[in-house]
């Protein structure tokens, strides 16, 4: 999985560009803690046997979310959450529940991990990784794209029985807090890790620093 202060910075940009006049310290927050929402089932984890990336990386989620918000917001002819925070918690809302897809899951899919999209439904994993070149010789060379056991055309690195997703949290095959293991947080991984989260810095100072 991606490092959580990866999908935050990812999450922030999104806010960032999406959020307009209702952009403001608490909604930025707000945001952030939805793209950091799905690596909380690492916590889970420790009680569910493979709940890494599946538990609340799953799309059925959001997808339960984005019904019901759009139901309220476009079909309801008074909406509850616009008569209780207005435009601003109704433009919050879909930013966050964004955050939570892009951010949350969308960064954390393109890792040779993947996460279990359909989970429950449909236990197993899948990845998106590979190359997307155009070759004098060759042509086009499409690697992302894989017919293999599951229902997308993705890589599948296993199921929750047999694939293990290692976190700081639970980083054995297993539950339990076991002792002797070394556990490691990563903060980034890779440059273009530490670029994302020092632009979201930068961006997010400026954009404060202009609302003052």
């Amino acid at each position: 999985m991606a490092p959580t202060l990866v999908n935050v910075a990812v999450g922030v940009l999104l806010g960032l560009a999406l959020l307009g006049a209702a952009f403001d310290r608490r909604s930025i927050v707000v945001v952030a803690l939805a793209a950091a929402t799905p690596d909380l089932d690492a916590v889970a984890s420790l009680v569910i046997d493979g709940a890494t990336n599946a538990l609340f990386h799953t799309l059925l989620l959001p997808g339960v979310a984005f019904v019901g918000l759009y139901w309220d917001t476009c079909y309801r002819e008074r909406s509850w959450l616009g008569e209780r925070y207005g435009w601003y918690g109704i433009r919050v809302a879909w930013v966050a529940l964004a955050a939570y897809v892009v951010a949350g899951i969308g960064v954390d899919l393109f890792r040779p991990d993947g996460v279990n999209l359909l989970y429950p439904l449909h236990d197993r994993f899948y990845a998106v990784f590979g190359t997307f070149l155009l070759s004098s010789q060759d042509g086009v060379h499409l690697t992302f794209v894989e017919r293999g056991e599951g229902l997308l055309w993705l890589t599948s690195p296993g199921t929750t029985a047999d694939h293990h997703v290692a976190s700081w949290v639970n980083p054995t095959p297993g539950t339990g807090l076991e002792t002797g293991v070394e556990r490691e947080l990563h903060l980034v991984r890779t440059g273009w890790q530490l670029i994302v989260v020092s632009a979201a810095t930068v961006a997010l100072t400026i954009r404060l620093w202009e609302a003052r």
